[in-house]
């Protein structure tokens, strides 16, 4: 009897170890259902949502974040970015700008110093502070059943100083004149950047190919994500990026953005880069620094820079804008709405920051938890509109097949600015006062048309006079 217990007890352990260990490297099969793979058409008329799971509740958690996807889905959501996930490295991390944690003697003050997200310590892990694995899948899931693809915040250029590699493979990492293992250094004057909490990856060594491959491959094939934001991407060599991607989508079909906007890396590879000089220009007409003409000179350079094919995702905060530059409040001030629904009709791809949401007006820490206020104001509504708006209208189509892009002359075009969208006979058309004047003006326009936010119908004639408040704007369609 007892030896037989002894058996039983045995084969129990060893099917709780297989099951525990199929929790870990399985996906859940009702989310890989759920949703069909990503495609080109779900580029066209998407809107993305890059989450900042630290800051989003209280909690800092997954299951605190999962609960409100739903909410995300009222928005148009359709692909969600989650910001990096995996531990943090304690070796030099990061407790503000300029200093590690090591600089801090108080053990109370340590503990509230989280680091940055981007200083990882082991690609296949979840950080403890966010939850599970299990709570990242029922994530995956549920935002899979809500019509949302997930992508992962990847970070191929570093390390953080914990990571087992830098033991156990040096030759991986770029090392000083000193033969040290270092932080990355500016190319071109040998100086660090001030990236201290990480250590620089050695891509001129391709032994380092086929294990970022390998810990990108796990997310893809054991935890049925759907792409990756890369961090940097233009940091790593593009040659890394014709490797991987290829063997990644041999899986599945997935959905790769990059943070950069060098067109050489969306041939083929990447589907969509930064709309950074779309975006530095907002900024530079809401604060009086250029006008509609710059703007106008922008869309035309874009134009002969990138291919029609390649998509740009149009911003007005991200986590990097608004922890060092300041939110889109502080950078735009009143200006702010009139660009959040330019960066949904013009072509491209909209994000929305956490917070933006619920009209978030500060800047977010970086390295330690800082909560968003959840309290609906303005922006929700907008958002909501906007967004449906953007899912269901093909004149404002942004992705591989998009829309066209017509500039309208109006009477003062420095000021006022027009444009049409149009596909398929359907048109949309975006007009706006980007000044903090009170002005009249008369545009190019002619028809009956429904206002996308109000409901309302709108005659205008080409010899109309038009008042316009400061940052007025108008999102007509027919």
């Amino acid at each position: 009897m007892k030896k037989i217990l002894i058996t039983v007890l045995t084969l129990t352990l060893l099917l709780g170890c297989k099951e525990e260990k199929k929790a870990e490297g399985e996906p859940a099969t009702a989310s890989a259902e759920s949703l069909p793979p990503v495609s080109d058409a779900t580029m066209e008329n998407a809107v993305i949502y890059e989450a900042n799971i630290r800051n989003y509740s209280k909690e800092g958690t997954f299951n605190a974040f999962t609960k409100d996807i739903p909410k995300l889905k009222q928005l148009g959501v359709k692909i969600l970015w989650v910001m990096p996930i995996y531990p943090i490295s304690m070796t030099r991390r990061k407790a503000t700008a300029d200093k590690s944690i090591e600089d801090i003697t108080d053990p109370t003050e340590k503990k509230k110093y989280l680091g940055s997200w981007y200083a990882i310590s082991d690609y296949t892990a979840v950080n403890p502070d966010l939850g599970t694995l299990e709570d990242f899948q029922k994530l995956v899931k549920t935002a899979h059943d809500n019509g949302m693809y997930v992508i992962l915040d990847w970070v191929a250029n570093h390390t953080g100083w914990d990571h087992k590699w830098i033991k156990e493979h040096p030759e991986y990492y770029q090392h000083n004149a000193k033969g040290e293992v270092t932080d990355p250094l500016n190319p071109e004057t040998g100086e660090p950047w001030g990236w201290t909490d990480v250590a620089h990856l050695e891509y001129t060594n391709k032994k380092v190919y086929e294990p970022m491959l390998n810990e990108m491959m796990y997310w893809v094939k054991n935890q049925g994500i759907d792409g990756f934001r890369c961090d940097v991407a233009d940091n790593v060599p593009t040659d890394f990026w014709n490797f991987a991607i290829p063997k990644l989508k041999e899986v599945k079909p997935l959905f790769m953005l990059m943070e950069s906007e060098k067109e050489y890396l969306l041939k083929g590879q990447f589907d969509m880069g930064y709309g950074f000089e779309a975006h530095h220009v907002m900024n530079d007409i809401a604060q009086g620094k250029k006008t509609v003409a710059d703007w106008d000179a922008t869309m035309k350079h874009l134009s002969e820079k990138f291919e029609k094919d390649d998509i740009m995702m149009n911003l007005t905060s991200s986590h990097d804008e608004n922890a060092w530059s300041g939110s889109e409040y502080e950078r735009m001030g009143d200006a702010a709405e009139a660009f959040a629904a330019l960066t949904y009709t013009m072509p491209g791809m909209p994000l929305i920051y956490t917070g933006q949401e619920y009209d978030n007006n500060r800047r977010l820490k970086f390295f330690e938890q800082d909560t968003i206020e959840k309290k609906t104001g303005k922006m929700f509504a907008i958002y909501e509109k906007l967004g449906k708006l953007k899912n269901t209208d093909v004149a404002l189509n942004g992705g591989k097949k998009p829309a066209s892009y017509i500039r309208l002359k109006t009477s003062d075009d420095k000021k006022i600015l027009a444009f049409e969208r149009e596909k398929e006979g359907k048109k949309v058309y975006y007009i706006a006062n980007l000044t903090k004047e009170i002005l009249q003006f008369k545009v190019a326009v002619d028809g009956t048309f429904t206002n996308a936010l109000t409901g309302e119908k709108l005659t205008l004639k080409k010899d109309q006079v038009i008042d316009a408040a400061p940052w007025q704007y108008w999102i007509l369609s027919n």
